[in-house]
């Protein structure tokens, strides 16, 4: 393995650039949520290069069925928790449901995301090329999502795998240039093919982070709790326990943060 781009000692706090300078040498990075102060502290200190504020703490902190009823109130609120302690990490945070229907009213949102919250970039779902572009000129960094989408969960049906056949999955493919090409600066895959997110991962130039999209993507993200077996819920397949082989929250988040950077996370039994 060559010798990492980023280490965890560095006080210099990790930016976008230098994330596509990791995607450019070959050299993998970690992503973890976090909803809180503790956590993020936890994480940031593990090594971990990006923390996502992710709308799924409308499942795992307020135990909704799905991230709908998420707000912007809470979104800023649990940005600005994260954000008072992260040193290093780059932080993304979610634009929740129905917050980025117009441009002008995602710039809005983003702005309090990255001014009330502290965020230095935004995510949000789908090929909404002109959203993106808007923001972009605004100056605001933006992180793209496509693959599952649980904002359009009462569309999709399901929590299902996407791009399974060939004309979904060359609309995806589609989609994500179309992304990178309005300015977006990452791209998150949720629940593709591993074939298809490593053609993605291969065409894109912009750092692709994959959750359940096997294990060629640059980087890869899985929800904290999911990751150190405490979700109500149940685990999806893509995730993996972490924390059972120790007895240190500490040590799993390192081990997963070691794991990714090696390439041994996700396996093909985290895979579609």
């Amino acid at each position: 393995m060559p010798h990492s781009y980023l280490t965890s000692n560095s006080s210099q706090p990790v930016t976008h650039l230098d994330l596509l300078t990791m995607k450019q040498r070959g050299e993998k990075f970690a992503c973890l949520t976090a909803y809180d102060a503790s956590f993020s502290a936890l994480i940031d200190a593990a090594g971990i290069d990006a923390i996502l504020v992710g709308d799924s703490l409308g499942m795992v902190i307020q135990g909704n069925p799905t991230t709908l009823p998420v707000k912007m109130d809470d979104m800023v609120y649990h940005t600005r928790c994260v954000t008072k302690t992260c040193k290093r990490a780059l932080v993304i945070a979610d634009l929740p449901f129905m917050t980025y229907a117009t441009p002008e009213m995602a710039a809005q949102n983003a702005a309090a995301l990255i001014q009330e919250g502290g965020a230095q970039m935004v995510k949000l779902e789908g090929a909404k090329v002109e959203i993106i572009q808007f923001l972009v000129a605004q100056g605001i960094s933006v992180c793209g999502h496509l693959g599952l989408l649980p904002q359009f969960i009462h569309q999709l049906g399901s929590y299902k795998v996407q791009g399974k056949v060939a004309e979904s999955a060359a609309q995806l493919l589609a989609d994500a240039l179309a992304i990178q090409n309005a300015g977006a600066a990452m791209l998150v895959l949720e629940c593709v093919p591993a074939d298809l997110a490593r053609k993605i991962t291969e065409k894109l130039t912009i750092p692709v982070i994959g959750i359940g999209a096997g294990k060629c993507c640059d980087a890869q993200v899985l929800v904290v709790y999911d990751m150190l077996g405490i979700s109500t819920g149940k685990r999806p397949r893509f995730s993996k326990n972490f924390l059972i082989e120790t007895n240190s929250i500490e040590t799993a988040l390192k081990n997963y943060c070691h794991a990714v950077k090696q390439g041994d996370f996700p396996t093909a039994a985290h895979s579609f």
